[in-house]
């Protein structure tokens, strides 16, 4: 089946249904979203400024950090200005390509920062249990190939999610349950067989969330056990603090991201939906504005 026969809907709009059904929010929504945007730019952009401007922070944990906030700004960018525009007006559309071109970016930035993650929990293990060699493994070099190549896995990952759901068929369908385009919203709405779709957003699902969980969880059991063998108490506290923020954001992202995309798709909708800077099918959490440890 051609691409053009399969959606019939590349010709017009969709329709961003988002909070339609709770009007009388929509304009309290609008403000607290519209602050928590302004802060989460002026937020993010200042941790890049200083992290670029401070030399004693290029260093790789500061270094993927940095990597963070503009994972952010750029997901915010992508999301939230639509977001706004349909909760102040009575208009709800999205053009076709302004569409796909907002998941590919929300698929690319969420599978990139899953992986990234991931990166940084392995340099937080050297850094913790084998200290001494920490600066001899991560060197320069390496932290840039490292973070070269969550982006690349993260626009790869995005090339194939979006065009798996562009050769679903719509039937001229252009009512999106959701305030963003997603890979569930458009499974939702499919009048054909979704099971490739939906076994592509699992299997992705699996690489882009369970493996890199599973690289944190063995890292942070290392880390557990070197602390729990030092000796001086507030060396452990020391220890524990340099890896709780990137823990905490692990959990949250991690948490979000995985009630969203492991369970069935049918049960998706936008009053569920709580993923960031969200991937790959995956998209960082949308509620969480903000990637700031």
């Amino acid at each position: 089946m051609e691409l053009s026969e399969a959606n019939q809907s590349s010709g017009g709009n969709f329709i961003l249904l988002g909070f339609s059904d709770h009007l009388r929010l929509e304009n309290v929504l609008f403000v607290v979203i519209s602050i928590s945007y302004f802060l989460t730019l002026m937020g993010n952009t200042a941790i890049i400024l200083v992290s670029y401007l401070d030399s004693q922070l290029h260093m790789p944990m500061f270094f993927f950090l940095s990597n963070l906030p503009f994972l952010d700004l750029c997901f915010t960018t992508t999301t939230i200005p639509q977001l706004l525009v349909n909760l102040w007006g009575p208009g709800k559309s999205i053009s076709y390509k302004g569409c796909f071109a907002q998941l590919y970016i929300a698929l690319t930035l969420g599978s990139t920062e899953c992986i990234l993650l991931a990166v940084m929990s392995y340099d937080r293990y050297v850094a913790v249990c084998q200290p001494l060699q920490h600066a001899v493994l991560m060197l320069p070099r390496l932290y840039r190939q490292l973070a070269a190549l969550t982006w690349v896995s993260g626009f790869a990952n995005s090339i194939v999610g979006t065009v798996v759901t562009l050769r679903m068929p719509l039937c001229g369908r252009r009512r999106l349950d959701h305030f963003q385009c997603e890979v569930p919203a458009f499974i939702g709405i499919a009048c054909g067989d979704t099971e490739p779709s939906e076994a592509e957003m699992f299997a992705a699902s699996v690489i882009f969330l369970l493996a890199p969980v599973s690289l944190i969880v063995t890292s942070y059991g290392h880390i557990a056990r070197a602390v729990l063998r030092l000796q001086s108490a507030a060396g452990r506290v020391k220890t524990f603090r340099t890896g709780s923020s990137h823990l905490m954001l692990v959990v949250i992202f991690f948490g979000t991201t995985t009630f969203m995309y492991l369970q069935p798709v049918k049960s998706i909708s936008k009053d569920r939906a709580g993923s960031s800077p969200s991937s790959t099918s995956l998209s960082p959490p949308s509620s969480t504005l903000s990637s700031t440890p």
